[in-house]
């Protein structure tokens, strides 16, 4: 297998070579014979590349299956007891092959480019230039520099060192997978930019064909980071979901950007403004999608998910530097062709809200980037390496989400170029009432959340945060509510449906708009969720038989505790029964496993989820007696970030959907763009 797997690699490589090369001669080509001839043949050679690399990619994972331990990197990341579907997470769980698997997924989104060039065949031939540009990058990696396919030396060994035990666990088989289908996908978006940068392109076309591609990618990347959150809260046992680690922020900024882009890009559509701000929002978020890559592979950071230190970190820094000089060279040279069609003509209107919103998205990615990367210049500029914490990035990052939520509730409801007085009062007036309604029930309201809110608002930052979240994510859903009701309103009042009925009609007929409000909604979930942190509480305990702790509103009461032994493992965990005004709510079951392959100890904390607050039982080991150590959590609100996510993807997914065709009759949308006036455009 080792031996089919390089070969694969080096025919992956030569491929993408003839590829980049033929491609770009046959465009430099004046004649357009010899440029349809010499492009085809590029084109067929940039399809068989994704043959080659899958073909790579199954012999490793076949490896793995086999147990081949005379291959270096299947000794180092798997062994004969480690579960089978894990065996499928040997492909991505270290340096080698996880550099093999992003090389599969640029081949993939590469051959389906090349299967669609009919769409815009020169468009689209200039961006496969690009892209394979970028493939030669990964393949020359995985071929001389990071081989996953390179012979274990010395004599053979009869089992591995088995899989990192924090990547034992069902979500790791997905969530790698769904970030490097968001890191790679920017590739796409990024070379029919470049593409259309390099060769003039008249109009806004590459941008509705880039359209879906980057939301499907960002939807990959939301979902992996979503994920990614989720994984730390359920398997690393310190009872938090986001620590601002340096590879969480490498994931964050990219995104960042790309939401930026997915909405100044509205501008450029609708009203031809923003195109320079528009071409570097989409190089910028491609870059740091590669930067993150850098941070997690150079060994330049310390993290608990980033990959060993390698001399990797090279190859990935002369190719930002190449990447970032190439697309400067035709920036500066075709900038002219970048000129806006239409200007600013008020601050009250769509257009204002979008710039804001990128210039707030802007300063935040600044703030994650300076922050990952202060520890690494601060050595350089003192000698010492300084490291900084969530504190430093919540003194930024928290106020500019709330300017964010205000500004995902007000834009909705401006119109394009001028919005008069009178329509911000209609349109604000009921959603701004019912928000501090809400506000102050929950600051009023006798329950723990109402009474806390009511004590210590203004003299804990923190609390003041988590109401203003819940009166901007009030406010959001509010407008949100009423844009589909206006609109559902009309055309119920035309066709004689009701409103329910009237409202889908609506969604169908602009599905990209209202698929929006619907991503807007789950980030409100997600925001109500964030909210709760600041009512956290821990405490820790040594447990014995029939000891005791006190959290919040439960008793907790351990049971017993016990230990098991597998080929793969060794585990031992506390049985703890939970009390609630004293009854016998559930039994909780808190572990730590120590994995015999790779000598290496994880937790599996016990989470008891609800919708106002979870109960978050770790065992951290044992005291000098033998006696459990108990930590326990009460983290009010989670469960809402998880279902924000799940709306966020139904709301992507709905946007992606083609709209419905418009009804024979053009008064219904032009009624209902009369009843909301902001519904102008998308």
């Amino acid at each position: 297998m080792a031996q089919i797997g390089s070969f694969a690699l080096l025919l992956a490589l030569a491929l993408s070579i003839y590829s980049f090369a033929i491609g770009l001669f046959a465009l430099l080509r004046k004649d357009d014979t010899d440029w349809t001839r010499l492009g085809e043949t590029a084109r067929r050679a940039g399809v068989v590349i994704f043959a080659a690399v899958f073909l790579a990619a199954l012999a490793l994972v076949i490896s793995a299956f086999r147990n081949d331990f005379t291959i270096a990197y299947i000794f180092h990341h798997s062994n004969r007891d480690l579960d089978p579907r894990y065996k499928f997470a040997t492909l991505w769980s270290g340096q080698e092959g996880s550099l093999l698997f992003w090389s599969l997924i640029l081949s993939g989104y590469a051959f389906v480019l090349r299967l669609r060039y009919k769409t815009d065949p020169r468009l689209f031939a200039y961006a496969s230039v690009v892209v394979a540009g970028v493939q030669i990058f990964f393949l020359l990696l995985v071929n001389f520099a990071a081989n996953p396919f390179g012979l274990l030396e010395g004599p053979p060994r009869p089992d591995g060192t088995g899989l990192n035990p924090l990547l034992q666990y069902p979500e790791m088989v997905i969530h790698p997978p769904m970030l490097y289908l968001g890191y790679v996908g920017f590739t796409i978006p990024f070379a029919f930019a470049l593409g259309a940068l390099i060769m003039k392109y008249p109009g806004e076309k590459w941008i509705h064909i880039t359209r879906r591609w980057t939301m499907v990618t960002w939807l990959f990347l939301t979902c992996g980071i979503f994920l990614g959150a989720h994984w730390a809260y359920a398997v690393l046992g310190w009872g938090g979901y986001w620590g601002w680690d340096p590879v969480e922020n490498a994931s964050l900024m990219p995104w960042l950007v790309g939401t930026a882009f997915l909405h100044s890009v509205m501008m450029q559509e609708k009203r031809g403004m923003l195109k320079i701000w528009n071409m570097w929002l989409v190089f910028a978020t491609f870059w740091l999608a590669i930067l993150g890559t850098f941070l997690t592979r150079s060994g330049i950071i310390s993290s608990v998910h980033a990959f060993a230190q390698s001399s990797i970190g090279q190859w990935f820094a002369w190719f930002l530097a190449i990447t970032l000089a190439v697309f400067v060279f035709f920036f500066v040279k075709n900038k002219n062709h970048l000129r806006s069609e239409n200007k600013l003509e008020s601050l009250v209107s769509r257009e204002s809200s979008f710039l804001f919103n990128n210039l707030l998205f802007l300063l935040l990615t600044l703030d994650v980037l300076w922050g990952t990367w202060f520890p690494k210049i601060s050595e350089l500029a003192q000698g010492n390496k300084v490291t900084v914490g969530a504190p430093f990035y919540n003194r930024v990052a928290i106020p500019v989400a709330l300017i964010l939520l205000l500004l995902t509730a007000v834009g909705p409801l401006l119109a394009w170029r001028k919005t008069s007085l009178e329509s911000l009062k209609r349109n604000f007036l009921w959603p701004t009432i019912a928000s501090v309604v809400v506000a102050l029930f929950v600051m009023l309201t006798p329950t723990s959340w109402g009474s806390i809110f009511g004590l210590k608002p203004w003299v804990d930052i923190s609390y003041f945060y988590s109401l203003m979240t819940i009166f901007l994510s009030a406010l959001v859903a509010f407008t949100v509510a009423s844009e589909f009701y206006r609109g559902g309103r009309v055309i119920a009042e035309k066709t004689g449906q009701g409103m329910f009925a009237s409202m889908v009609q609506l969604t169908h007929r602009n599905t990209r708009r209202y698929g929006g409000y619907i991503v807007h909604f789950g980030v409100v979930l997600a925001m109500i969720g964030f909210s709760g942190a600041a009512f956290n509480q821990e405490k820790e305990a040594e447990m014995g038989f029939g000891d005791k702790m006190h959290i919040g509103s439960y008793d907790l009461v351990c049971r017993s505790y016990t230990q098991d032994d597998n080929p793969n493992e060794e585990s031992e965990w506390a049985l703890i029964d939970v009390y609630q005004n004293g009854k016998l709510q559930r039994t909780m079951s808190p572990q730590r496993i120590f994995y015999k392959a790779s000598q290496q100890a994880s937790t599996k904390p016990d989470i008891d989820q609800g919708f106002k607050e979870d109960l978050y039982i770790v065992y951290e080991g044992q005291n000098d007696k033998g006696q459990p150590v108990i930590k326990a959590h009460v983290n009010p609100m989670v469960i809402w970030i998880w279902i924000g996510a799940w709306v966020i993807i139904l709301g992507t997914g709905l946007a992606l959907v083609e709209s419905a065709p418009a009804p024979v009759t053009v008064r219904v949308t032009k009624l209902v763009q009369t009843a909301a006036p902001v519904a102008t455009g998308d």
